[in-house]
């Protein structure tokens, strides 16, 4: 509310119509903007103002609304309160459960204002566990089922794991069982934090949030069960047990929906001071990667160089700095990359036969494939097997074979980029007796990296979502520079005084962007990106992309 520009009526419109919900108005704004002094519970027809002079938010008067000082708002505030469905915080609470009305609350969050009046709402308003009736909990019939949502590093106790409890019950030195790891962990001590206090507890139950101490694998987003037999049983009560090959297949696992997290688009190499230092930067790097899921990092399989994966620059500047600040490490980054994929365009086939005495055993594979443009988009390749293929045959080679086939579209042969939109049919497969899997792996992977080659290539690009919020008079600047990007504008909508701009960009031309618009707008407008799709380069951006990396971008 502290905001310029900030209008309540503006975002309370906005709810109904964005998001087809009912807002319940449980408070009015005493001022907007650089006005902005308080609220008023509209329930209780009281005002309350905050100290101009209070920095914590902490120091603030609850007086109730008097005709005499405040007449206009008191009439404001009683329409308000007579439009709710009920005049009770009960009646709020049930239509907040049955999902038919939003209640909304206003502040500001940088002085800490209205925070106190919001995390009553939350205890008030919203579902407790036993409230809420969801099949998902259902299965697990109170046994228990657990998020892990957050994970930091203590340098006394290690990694201390938030779990958020949705049935059942925690104890310390409980062993628990990772779904998603596949793993058995036992905790140590249970600890319920406040703020940055962490007190020691006996148990903790649904509805909870607690901090353990003890669990070595578990990262951000997984999901925490008392066993595995607890977990199977629950699939099978879902349903998700099913035959395949005649064989029955474990069942499937239920999983809490973790932390979405889209592909990296940006990616640099990072390096020590010295290679001594390299085991601490490594260190540094795992913990940090169970900490934040969007970070990946990877081993460059021909320079040997540690490559770090990111959501963006300013994502990237953020690892760097921790890493020098968390763990003492100064470290190197190179120049950020646009994280480009590769697809083919055409069907080709390929044979290939990989023929080796170890030993005295003879290893002999003989294949043939054919790979080919996928008919719908996928990111991994699809694999299908010719009838003539015997099944078992297949049963022996089929893990071996998918691993070669997904290990040769991790570098594409144009930039070593991965390779998607694909997929493949192996029409012959001869493999001689006592010949190893991983010479299975390793004919199956040379042929499909053969076939890559023979095929009419292509380089996609990432194609970025763009919303960029920005005042009337600096609306023609920026189009004109987006134009200058490759940029394709789908629509400008009008928000207040305020024009916002929604269109695609492609990622490699928005790099340095957020210093590009605060020059052409006085530091006024604000920008939003996300990544929307992968999109085929034109002939001419992708010779030019080849040249530069290949060094001969600066040759003419």
């Amino acid at each position: 509310m502290d905001k310029t520009g900030a209008s309540f009526n503006y975002a309370v419109e906005s709810i109904r119509e964005k998001l087809k919900a009912k807002p319940l108005i449980l408070q009015l704004p005493i001022g907007e903007a650089r006005t902005f002094q308080g609220v008023v519970d509209v329930v209780n027809k009281e005002k309350l103002l905050w100290n101009s002079n209070s920095d914590d938010g902490k120091d603030f008067e609850r007086m109730p609304l008097s005709e005499a000082s405040d007449r206009e708002l008191l009439k404001e505030t009683i329409e308000a309160r007579n439009s709710l469905i009920e005049q009770l915080q009960a009646a709020v609470h049930r239509v907040t459960l049955a999902q038919a009305a939003v209640p909304v609350l206003c502040g500001s969050a940088l002085k800490n204002k209205g925070v106190q009046p919001l995390l009553d709402a939350v205890t008030t308003y919203l579902p407790s566990p036993e409230e809420r009736e969801d099949r998902f909990l259902q299965w697990y019939e109170g046994d228990l089922c657990a998020l892990a949502f957050k994970v930091l590093h203590d340098k006394q106790r290690g990694p201390l794991v938030f779990l958020r409890i949705y049935s059942g019950t925690l104890t310390p030195q409980l062993a628990v069982h990772n779904i998603n790891r596949n793993c058995t962990e036992r905790m140590s001590r249970l600890l319920l934090p406040f703020a940055d206090q962490h007190v020691e507890i006996p148990s903790l139950t649904a509805g909870n949030i607690a901090l353990t101490v003890g669990l070595k694998q578990t990262a951000t987003g997984d999901t925490i069960v008392s066993s595995k037999s607890s977990a199977l049983a629950a699939a099978r009560r879902a349903g998700r047990g099913e035959r395949e090959h005649g064989k029955k297949r474990e069942a499937e696992s239920l999983l809490l929906a973790g932390v979405e997290v889209p592909e990296p688009v940006f990616f640099c190499t990072i390096e020590p001071p010295s290679v001594a230092k390299q085991p601490d930067l490594d260190h540094a790097l795992e913990r940090l990667q169970r900490e934040d899921p969007s970070l990946k990092v990877k081993l460059d399989p021909d320079s040997g160089q540690t490559v770090l994966c990111g959501m963006g620059e300013l994502h990237i500047e953020i690892i760097h700095d921790r890493i020098k600040r968390e763990y003492g490490l100064e470290t190197y980054l190179g120049p950020l990359q646009v994280a480009y994929r590769e697809t083919i365009l055409n069907s080709v086939r390929a044979t290939d036969t990989l023929d080796r005495v170890l030993g005295d055993k003879r290893h002999l594979v003989s294949a043939e494939l054919e790979v080919r443009p996928a008919e719908e988009p996928c990111a991994v390749a699809k694999i299908e097997y010719a009838d003539c293929v015997g099944e078992d045959l297949l049963q022996a080679s089929r893990e071996a074979i998918e691993s070669a086939v997904h290990s040769a579209c991790l570098q594409g042969p144009l930039l070593g980029s991965p390779v998607q939109d694909v997929a493949m049919t192996l029409h012959s497969l001869m493999i001689h007796p006592g010949t190893s899997t991983t010479m299975v792996t390793a004919c199956i992977s040379r042929c499909m990296q053969k076939a890559l080659k023979k095929a009419d290539k292509q380089v996609l690009e990432p194609l970025m979502s763009l919303e960029v919020t920005v005042s009337r008079e600096y609306l023609s600047p920026v189009l004109a520079d987006l134009a200058q990007r490759r940029g394709n504008i789908q629509e400008i909508q009008t928000r207040q005084d305020n024009r916002v701009v929604l269109g695609f960009v492609p990622l490699a031309e928005i790099m340095g962007y957020s210093t590009v618009l605060r020059t052409l707008t006085s530091g006024s407008a604000t920008f939003a990106l996300e990544l929307s799709t992968y999109q085929a380069m034109s002939p001419q951006d992708q010779s030019a992309l080849l040249n530069q990396r290949s060094g001969l971008a600066h040759v003419l």
